[in-house]
């Protein structure tokens, strides 16, 4: 979001004129008498929030505008009975502080993050996110969020994903990480429990918000696999969409009333652009070091979400908006976790494929050169193996042991003698998902990441220690 100072001179008459063939769009004039054409998002405090016919989103002062167009903005400002509502009262019913004087869109995520104590996920050099796995005393429109996440782009948030009772929560593990590995059976009469859990939290969040907003509305929102029936509420120039993916979830976002009003379509981005950025994250280091840089991380949690989890960071750095729990519902996610990546990826091909972006899918085994084709192009490779625990103790110990390198000719002679005498077994119970995000042909190594937070970013494994654990099964979101 940008402060609009100035912005009538800049944008000039082509904007305008390009503009004036939207539809919704009205013409906004400054105390100097500069004109552009925009459609009015919201207002908090004495700020309105304008939306030009690019996308492109304005805050300024209201008094900064003409007589005409502060009578227009107070009489289209608070159209219904819930935008009346203070920021306070909009909090009494959030049962957190998440609402203030200035349009979320407008707000700073880190600052916003601190109060709603949600720890840090993933910084890039444009987008960063927060997610907590909260504890059972903390709520949030009458019920408990197992997950809440906010997603902003320049420390301006641009959504919230709030997930309650869920299949994959409600049985997680007993930890995160490697931990998650470590599963208690659910039992027999799990679906039952996830159902009674759902219909609870969707009764209450749904009673929390009418209570003060009204009736909703009923609207279909998301895109291909992802298109849900949905509840919306709006309150000066927020949406809030309450939805439930049957025997999965429950689930509320929070966003622009824009981006709701278009059904949560976004247009893809064009493979120019694309090329151009994630070959700017491609990382090249004096060691021989080829990595993919500037990932995003999604933390899965404590539960067997690692598919849904992976696909979503590979969809997101190639420019595809995504959210783990709608994925999992794709990839028909069993009780816990446990995800089919054959269902979850051939459910969400038609998403990726209509934002401009390809999907390669092969089999066999782990060869450099493969690695190597995509990596250099900027872009990381899905892969299953089998994460055992005497790989992660390989695989941690090697990571740790490399920030101490000085002689990497003598690195290259150690890791070779003991990459030779190392045997590390398969277990199907530790199948897992991860990127391939980097390689060094020198020292014949590969370097993964998990969706297990950022202590797991980065980790190297040998080509031939890989193999032992790999399952032969790729897969790329590229272009």
């Amino acid at each position: 979001m940008k402060h609009i100072t100035g912005v009538f001179l800049a944008l000039g008459l082509s904007l305008a004129a390009a503009s004036a063939q939207a539809p919704e769009l009205r013409t906004f004039t400054n105390a100097q008498g500069k004109t552009i054409q925009a459609k009015m998002l919201g207002v908090s405090g004495a700020n309105v929030t304008l939306e030009l016919a690019n996308g492109q989103k304005y805050s300024l002062a209201i008094a900064s505008l003409s007589a005409a167009d502060q009578q227009f903005i107070k009489a289209n400002a608070f159209k219904s009975p819930a935008d009346k509502l203070t920021p306070a009262e909009m909090n009494e019913v959030a049962g957190q502080p998440l609402f203030g004087d200035v349009i979320l869109w407008d707000s700073s995520a880190e600052e916003l993050a601190t109060k709603l104590k949600i720890p840090q996920e993933s910084k890039t050099k444009n987008a960063s996110s927060y997610r907590s796995y909260t504890k059972e005393d903390y709520m949030l429109f009458g019920a408990h969020p197992y997950s809440v996440a906010m997603y902003a782009e320049n420390d301006k948030i641009t959504g919230f994903s709030l997930v309650f009772a869920n299949k994959g929560d409600l049985f997680s593990a007993k930890g995160g990480g490697e931990m998650h590995f470590d599963k208690d059976t659910p039992p027999a009469e799990a679906a039952k429990i996830v159902k009674k859990a759902m219909d609870k939290d969707l009764a209450a969040i749904a009673e929390t918000l009418t209570k003060k907003l009204g009736a909703p509305k009923k609207e279909r929102f998301g895109e291909k696999a992802g298109r849900m029936n949905m509840q919306r509420w709006d309150w000066r120039g927020h949406a809030i969409l309450l939805a439930e993916a049957e025997e999965v979830y429950v689930g509320v976002q929070i966003v622009t009333t824009a981006f709701a009003d278009a059904g949560g379509k976004v247009e893809g981005t064009g493979d120019k652009e694309i090329r151009a950025r994630v070959l700017a994250n491609l990382e090249k280091r004096e060691n021989g070091d080829v990595v993919v840089g500037d990932l995003p991380m999604v933390d899965q949690g404590p539960k067997g979400y690692c598919v849904p989890a992976t696909a979503e960071r590979a969809m997101r750095y190639l420019g595809i908006p995504a959210d783990m729990y709608i994925l999992a519902n794709a990839g028909q996610s069993g009780f816990g976790g446990g995800t089919s990546v054959e269902m979850l990826l051939e459910g969400i091909a038609p998403q990726i494929r209509s934002k401009r972006r390809s999907f390669d899918a092969w089999q066999g085994e782990l060869k450099m050169k493969e690695i190597a084709k995509y990596v250099d192009k900027g872009v990381p490779i899905m892969w299953r193996l089998y994460s055992t625990d005497k790989f992660n103790d390989t695989a941690n110990k090697r990571t740790q042991d490399r920030k101490a390198v000085a002689n990497w000719a003598s690195w290259k002679a150690k890791v070779t003698e003991e990459s030779a005498a190392n045997r590390l077994p398969k277990d199907k119970d530790s199948a897992h998902v991860v990127l391939i995000t980097g390689y060094n042909r020198d020292t014949n190594e590969i370097a993964f990441s998990d969706s297990w937070g950022e202590d797991y970013k980065e980790r190297w494994i040998t080509l031939p220690e890989a193999e032992q654990v790999s399952q032969g099964h790729f897969y790329v979101v590229g272009f």
